[in-house]
């Protein structure tokens, strides 16, 4: 029981950071390698406003977001931007797009790593335990879980029953048939890409409270994310919510019974047999 509560929590925080990059790499096209270096920085914003200001990193959310989210507007708008009118194909883009973000993504560290140091960085919040079902889990956990369940919920609400949501879906299913019937398929896959920055920042924030991080790390969370989208199908908000409980669950299993320093094998080797035997993702239809 341990195991499943602790894997469910885990992984519905990964469900948030996940859905950053499936808004990107889904609608937008970009497969952003820096995303990881994005979910770093929102945490180092959490850990900044928590220790200089006593802010809650809850609250800080409030402040992580739209920051991140023109951000990442400004980086699409400028970086990325040439990048897709010169794209004579979605296979030179992506090809370009990857190059690009990976380049970004070193800058970033270099830029964290001069402002906040290299130095492991965590702190103490709502660390104290509570007791469910006859086993203490961190409350830190627990309400960075509750967050990411409802920031999920209200995404979900919002690509299904507003039309902003309807054009960014529409995008992501058929970009060449959403820009026939009006949408401006430019617009829409900056918002995309600006939102899936914020979403990604924001789970940082809410890691940050029970995890320590450095400036570096950011890879590892960028590698996660991938298999999660993967795993889920590239642009499926309901299967990267499956895939994201399925690797927290296994990440959790595999620390609880094996060797806690094997669950980045586990992540791995989960993405190979998805490769090989599910491609299409959780709930895709292989192609024909």
């Amino acid at each position: 029981m341990d195991i499943l509560i602790t894997g469910i929590l885990l992984g519905g925080t990964y469900a948030l950071i996940a859905m950053g990059l499936n808004l990107q790499y889904g609608v937008a096209r970009i497969m952003n390698l820096a995303n990881g270096e994005m979910l770093v920085a929102g945490a180092f914003a959490a850990f900044w406003t928590y220790t200089a200001g006593q802010v809650s990193p809850i609250l800080a959310i409030l402040f992580v977001a739209p920051l991140a989210f023109l951000v990442n507007w400004i980086i699409y708008r400028i970086i990325l931007m040439p990048l897709i009118k010169r794209a004579k194909n979605q296979g030179q883009l992506e090809v370009d797009s990857i190059l690009a973000t990976f380049g970004m993504g070193f800058a970033f560290v270099g830029i964290m790593v001069a402002t906040f140091g290299a130095e492991y960085f965590s702190y103490d919040y709502l660390g104290d335990g509570i007791l469910i079902i006859g086993s203490t889990f961190a409350l830190n956990r627990i309400i960075a879980f509750a967050a990411a369940v409802i920031i999920c919920g209200l995404l979900y609400l919002w690509l299904y029953w507003s039309r902003p949501g309807t054009a960014v879906r529409a995008v992501a299913v058929n970009p060449q048939a959403a820009g026939l019937v009006g949408i401006n398929v430019l617009r829409v896959s900056a918002l995309a890409f600006a939102l899936g920055g914020s979403l990604t920042a924001v789970g940082g924030s809410l890691i940050s409270t029970f995890l320590t991080l450095d400036a570096s790390i950011g890879v590892l969370f960028t590698m996660k994310a991938l298999i999660i989208v993967i795993m889920g199908g590239v642009g499926d908000v309901r299967g990267v919510i499956v895939a994201a409980l399925i690797l927290g669950l296994a990440e959790t299993a595999v620390a609880t019974l094996i060797d806690p320093g094997l669950t980045l094998a586990a992540a791995y080797l989960i993405f190979i047999l998805v490769l090989l035997f599910r491609p299409q993702g959780l709930f895709g239809k292989p192609t024909s």
